[in-house]
């Protein structure tokens, strides 16, 4: 009687069949990538070659910076700015606008780094044994390693690496990021607003600040640059 009761149930009833969602074409994902760069570029573009917009106490100047400020491997650094601020708004409004905007330049690296990471040329290092032993080390505790890395002043730029190879779920990786960075950004502005920095004193730690994230890369760029130099020319 039981399966006859299923069979009455089934029977000239179509069968639904799950469909995997298609991914997105090549094109599409080129263009967005393109984009968000562009985006990223047009905004240190603009704060950098206009002296009012350095000079403005909105909090949209705020919020945009903090693109360019968490956007892959940082070329500008946030926390002068964020303390700069501190001194004009409360430190709970101050760490709402960075932690929101940084949240969505999170959800850029995302996308970017999962771009990147598809293309064929990163494949076979991807499948290194040093990648692997990264990774696998990461997923013993990825989200106490997020967020002491958002918490602390640790680099942070590897981990956006790292939630992508080791196919992290976004959700929770901005979730790790969100209960790290608020309490820092807010404890940060509480300082900043406690001790009243001056301005000079600001300038100096964003230079200091600006040549320790940018040195790395420009030694390596010029040591690929050496190494070329001392190869042998051919002879013509």
């Amino acid at each position: 009687m039981p399966e006859q009761a299923d069979n009455l149930k089934t029977d000239g009833l179509p069968e639904i069949k799950e469909v995997a969602p298609r991914p997105l074409p090549r094109w599409i994902k080129t263009a967005v990538f393109v984009l968000e760069i562009a985006f990223i570029l047009a905004l240190l573009v603009w704060w950098l070659s206009s002296e009012s917009i350095r000079q403005n106490k909105s909090l949209w100047i705020l919020f945009f910076y903090a693109f360019p400020a968490e956007f892959l491997i940082a070329t500008v650094p946030h926390e002068p700015i964020l303390l700069y601020f501190a001194k004009f708004y409360s430190p709970l409004t101050v760490a709402l606008i960075s932690v929101g905007a940084t949240l969505l330049t999170e959800i850029l690296n995302y996308t970017c780094f999962k771009y990147v990471m598809d293309l064929r040329v990163f494949q076979r290092m991807l499948k290194s044994k040093a990648v692997q032993k990264t990774v696998t080390l990461f997923n013993k505790a990825p989200f106490a390693a997020l967020w002491v890395a958002g918490f602390t002043p640790i680099p942070f730029y590897p981990f956006r690496f790292l939630v992508v190879l080791a196919k992290y779920p976004l959700a929770k990786y901005l979730l790790a990021v969100f209960t790290s960075r608020a309490p820092r950004m807010y404890l940060s502005a509480l300082g900043a607003r406690a001790i009243k920095i001056p301005d000079y004193l600001l300038g100096v730690i964003f230079i200091v600040l600006l040549v320790a994230a940018n040195v790395p890369i420009l030694r390596k760029v010029w040591q690929k640059r050496r190494r070329r130099s001392e190869l042998p020319r051919p002879e013509s």
